[in-house]
């Protein structure tokens, strides 16, 4: 005779039957709950503007006007640096997600003195002295195209003697504004990365969210690479630990020509004007002539 085996299943009490579908669906609305707030509240996953400003062109001695540009209902607030030469070339100066114009006065300092540049540096609503909600992808691409009005519109300079630079974030903001106004003389995009996309992909949190689906606040700059009409100079430090270098490779390889790209074999994020020398500020200066030569 055949061998019969059966297994009995024995019901889980209704109490216990209740609490396992009461922690389901509770699991279910946390996780619910913690994707729509990613989707609603990710910008503050973005910028870390300061009010406070700390140092000012004066810091280093350097003359400068302070600039209110209205916009909408808010105003931006800038620093106007004027070179010696009254027909310098002007670098339209695009800062990252952090701090504000204080925190980019010393740098403003060595385009300005060392490289011959008339500087305008403005901050992005929310920033600074700037008015205004907090930032988003959408306000900064604003920001940056009144900034760009003032110079073109108020100042009258040629856009041909514009190159744009973006430090980070600023550097997204800057490819935007190059595809955006193909009339500019170049962009120098420095320590930026590929898309916010990518950054959020080397965060392990965000393995368990659908990340594709939640993020609006792109930046997507590789994306953007075939576009460009404009000279455009990489910069990035081998030792960068916030953005790796790896992604101003990608974005240059994905950039069409006129392209250069300059590594610093000592630079982090912040510091590859310091740590390169003669080589950051040559490298910057041959881009610079050539682009402004076209």
């Amino acid at each position: 005779m055949g061998r019969f085996e059966t297994t009995l299943s024995i019901p889980l009490p209704r109490p216990v039957r209740m609490l396992l579908i009461g922690l389901i669906v509770l699991a279910l609305l946390l996780y619910a709950g913690a994707c729509a707030c990613l989707r609603q509240v990710q910008e503050r996953f973005i910028f870390f503007p300061e009010r406070e400003v700390t140092e000012t062109p004066a810091t280093y001695g350097l003359g400068y006007e302070d600039v209110y540009l209205p916009l909408e209902k808010d105003q931006l607030h800038g620093w106007w640096i004027p070179a010696a030469r009254p027909d310098a070339p002007v670098v339209l100066y695009l800062h990252g997600n952090g701090i504000n114009v204080g925190a980019n006065a010393e740098h403003a300092h060595r385009l300005q003195y060392r490289l011959g540049f008339t500087v305008f540096l403005f901050d992005y609503r929310g920033y600074g002295k700037s008015s205004g909600p907090f930032p988003s992808e959408n306000r900064v691409y604003a920001d940056a195209e009144r900034a760009w009005q003032y110079l073109v519109g108020e100042r009258k300079i040629d856009p041909r003697r514009i190159l744009l630079y973006g430090h980070s974030l600023g550097g997204a903001v800057a490819v935007e504004m190059a595809v955006r106004h193909p009339e500019v003389a170049g962009a120098v995009v420095e320590s930026s990365f590929t898309s916010i996309l990518e950054m959020t992909a080397a965060q392990r949190w965000t393995r368990f969210f659908p990340v594709e689906w939640l993020l609006h606040q792109r930046f997507d700059s590789i994306a953007k690479m075939s576009r460009l009409q404009v000279p455009v100079l990489f910069i990035h430090g081998r030792r960068d630990r916030v953005i790796s270098h790896t992604m101003s490779e990608r974005n240059y390889a994905a950039a069409p020509q006129p392209k250069r790209l300059l590594l610093v074999a000592g630079g982090d994020h912040a510091t590859n004007a310091v740590e390169g020398g003669s080589l950051y500020l040559e490298g910057f200066r041959t881009f610079a002539h050539a682009a402004l030569s076209r």
